[in-house]
């Protein structure tokens, strides 16, 4: 990664799905002033793209020719979320369907797909003052990270979170249908060969369970100060 010179380092935090690591994080940066990146949209956008040109996703030669001809870029909006367009659209809103929830895992575990968006991602980073959020940031796109920070949850809280998102979305989906799907993910993820999820060996763990929004925001601003 570039090295930074004026700039404050980036900040990495990991953790599963729905563990409140898009939120938290968008939240987190705003509050200490660093811009924010959501790594797994990128990963979705992979997926949204293969699954949209037939390709199958569980050919990892076809997955990974897909990604290197897919013309991608982040931005913000004014809001300060993340904007993924691929080949000139913007298709941020398609990203989390359950079409791209069943098949990311399959995408993300394809080692050429990994390069690609890691190369990308610490690209950005050298920028410097950067909250990065993933799946193997701690691990593997920023191990020299000062503030590694790992949020967790159970499987059903996190469940429960998504069956919110989707019940405000207008979308029906069983609760127990999205339990399962995420237990499916959890256990892809951090069995996958090429950078599984798990902690940073000296990331912070904060498991949100029993905290509010709010808390955990608060809680990683603590460890800002504490830490950096």
């Amino acid at each position: 990664m570039p090295e930074t010179s004026n700039a404050r380092p980036p900040i990495a935090i990991d953790g599963p799905a729905v563990s409140g690591k898009s939120s938290v994080g968008k939240a987190f940066a705003s509050r200490i002033g660093y811009r924010f990146l959501d790594t797994g949209l990128m990963y979705r956008a992979a997926t949204w793209n293969a699954v949209q040109n037939g390709v199958d996703v569980s050919d990892a030669q076809s997955v990974a020719a897909a990604a290197e001809t897919m013309e991608f870029s982040v931005t913000d909006s004014e809001s300060g979320d993340n904007l993924i367009v691929i080949n000139g659209e913007d298709v941020t809103k398609h990203l989390h369907s359950i079409q791209v929830d069943d098949a990311v895992s399959s995408v993300a575990a394809v080692g050429r797909v990994r390069e690609i968006m890691v190369a990308e991602q610490q690209r950005l980073a050298g920028e410097g003052e950067i909250v990065m959020v993933g799946r193997d940031i701690g691990t593997v796109v920023l191990p020299d990270a000062p503030l590694k920070i790992y949020l967790t949850a159970t499987a059903r809280t996190r469940a429960i979170r998504r069956h919110r998102d989707f019940i405000a979305e207008g979308t029906e989906v069983e609760l127990e249908v999205i339990l399962r799907s995420m237990e499916q993910r959890d256990l892809a993820d951090s069995s996958r060969e090429n950078s599984p999820l798990r902690p940073a060996d000296d990331a912070l763990v904060v498991d949100t369970d029993d905290l509010s929004f709010d808390e955990v925001v608060e809680k990683l601003i603590e460890l800002v100060e504490e830490v950096l």
